[in-house]
């Protein structure tokens, strides 16, 4: 028997599948405890339907991803920090504090683990901070530290 998957099924499928099983399986265990409904014309048509809207909410997403993308690449975060000689700063700078300066001055809410900040900044001066916005786009970020 045919049937479409409505959740994940160790072993057998993932949501949205369509597998043959055996009749007994589906009968007693997958339909009657709503893991899947019967592959029939009006589900399938239903599943193309729901596949289609999830396509067009992912370009939806992208494309919000890279007007966010433009618009990182255009700031300029700006930070103080307390230093010592040769520029060398007490403490450091870290993707929290890059993220608290964006949602405080700039109205935008990056999480800080998107902030993909290798090691911490420890000296004045401007630097290249690339930024994760999604799986599939990558903003730089100009953050300047001057001294307080």
């Amino acid at each position: 028997m045919k049937v479409i998957f409505t959740k994940d099924v160790k072993g057998k499928g993932k949501k949205g599948e369509v597998k043959n099983v055996s009749e007994g399986y589906a009968r007693n265990y997958l339909l009657k405890n709503n893991l899947a409904v019967e592959a029939t014309k009006g589900n399938l048509k239903q599943l193309e339907g729901e596949k289609q809207k999830e396509k067009e909410r992912q370009e939806e997403i992208l494309h919000e991803a890279k007007k966010l993308k433009d618009e990182l690449e255009d700031l300029t975060v700006e930070l103080t920090a307390k230093s010592g000689d040769g520029g060398r700063l007490f403490g450091s700078v870290t993707s929290k504090h890059i993220a608290d300066e964006l949602k405080k001055n700039h109205q935008i809410k990056i999480d800080k683990r998107k902030i993909e900040l290798d090691n911490p900044i420890r000296s004045l001066g401007y630097t290249n901070v690339p930024v994760k916005v999604h799986s599939e786009v990558t903003a730089t970020l100009r953050v300047h530290v001057k001294e307080a």
